[in-house]
């Protein structure tokens, strides 16, 4: 047997890793970043993360129990802690009627487009909506269940910072601006994770490499880790070599095989270009990044303009459940980042994984030789 190629950085004596690459919390109702795929990544010796922004505090808890009948390694959870939201109720049902009463012509809009593309209404039967209250039920789960790390995937990750240290959780956050940055460093978090906009799913306006040198510069020796358009270990030791301690990483993951999106979507994101995934707030309200496709381009030619979340997420998650309903996956928000074009196949996570970091080692090595001194 051939011996694991070494790869290591402060991050993984910080987390109890291997390798210091992490799977991005990912994917509405949790379907991008199921307990398969956590523990696959974790298994691999990276870091699986679930993604559990969409999902109430007991399928948070299922999820948790889950991934740890799948392996005895580190995982974290990602939670959205958004800065702020619009008022509204607290119920999927009191956002519905307020959508009716206030918002008619987007509720009218969302429902040509389910009868244009002739797609029968199937609405969500829960009623889990983002919320103050849901979300500080969500992070109590997380520290019920003694997860081993916290990050929050927008927001503020302070709320999270002397309860879980309190307990021996490692806690991060993600930010898109360097200013972002400099706060959740403020806040006592282990570490930031600066994503660039080329990153999929919910993301800022600022470029990957910019970001991080502007982040590595503010933040002084708190560990960083660049995310963003990064799918392979060139992208890696890039930002190695630029001074981050790791990396997070999620459109490479969503062609897994355990990763729980759709088949077609994973073939779509194989079959894409970089230039294929497009930012829209249409999906929830905020900027958000995904395969451009028929439900982007109304939205963008309605002249309405989505509404804050969670209103725009509560409509369009009625929207997303009826097209899954219907297999109609080429209507379904494939979120994912630029780095798709060059993402060529669907693989076992810890073929990906083992990909990455061989990958990484060869680009480093190989970058030493180029370097001639006197």
């Amino acid at each position: 047997m051939s011996e694991r190629p070494v790869l290591r950085t402060a991050l993984c004596d910080l987390l109890g890793i291997e390798y210091p690459i992490l799977l991005a919390g990912m994917g509405i109702w949790g379907m991008a970043t199921p307990p398969a795929l956590v523990a696959a990544v974790s298994n691999a010796g990276g870091l699986g993360v679930l993604g559990c922004s969409g999902l109430p505090p007991e399928e948070i808890r299922r999820r948790i129990a889950e991934v740890r009948t799948l392996t005895d390694k580190p995982f974290g959870v990602d939670l959205l802690l958004p800065a702020s939201l619009a008022d509204a109720p607290t119920t999927r049902s009191g956002v519905r009627r307020d959508l009716e009463d206030n918002h008619p012509a987007h509720v009218a809009f969302m429902r040509k487009l389910l009868a244009d593309f002739g797609v029968p209404e199937t609405p969500v039967q829960d009623e889990f909506v983002i919320s103050p209250q849901m979300i500080e039920a969500q992070i109590q789960v997380t520290l019920d269940e003694a997860v081993p790390v916290f990050v929050a995937g927008l927001g503020d990750p302070a709320i999270e910072v002397p309860r879980g240290h309190a307990q021996g959780m490692k806690v991060m956050g993600i930010a898109g601006s360097a200013r972002n940055a400099a706060r959740h460093a403020r806040s006592g978090a282990d570490a930031v994770i600066c994503q660039g906009t080329e990153g999929g799913g919910h993301t800022g306006r600022v470029a990957g490499l910019p970001l991080l040198a502007q982040t590595l510069a503010t933040v002084g020796d708190q560990p960083v880790l660049a995310a963003g358009g990064i799918v392979d270990g060139r992208g890696i030791a890039a930002a190695l070599t630029m001074g981050a301690a790791g990396v997070w990483i999620g459109t490479a993951f969503l062609v897994a095989d355990e990763c729980g999106i759709a088949d077609a979507m994973k073939d779509a994101i194989v079959a894409s270009h970089g230039h294929d995934m497009q930012i829209s707030r249409s999906w929830t309200g905020k900027t958000l990044r995904s395969q451009k496709n028929a439900v982007v381009s109304a939205w963008e030619d309605s002249g309405l303009d989505p509404l804050p979340t969670p209103h725009q997420r509560v409509l369009m998650e009625d929207f997303l459940e009826s097209v899954k309903a219907a297999g109609r996956w080429e209507l379904f928000m494939n979120a994912a980042g630029q780095g798709a074009g060059l993402i060529r196949e669907r693989r076992p996570a810890a073929a990906i994984l083992d990909e990455l970091v061989a990958q990484t080692v060869a680009t480093l090595q190989a970058t030493s030789t180029r370097i001639r001194t006197g």
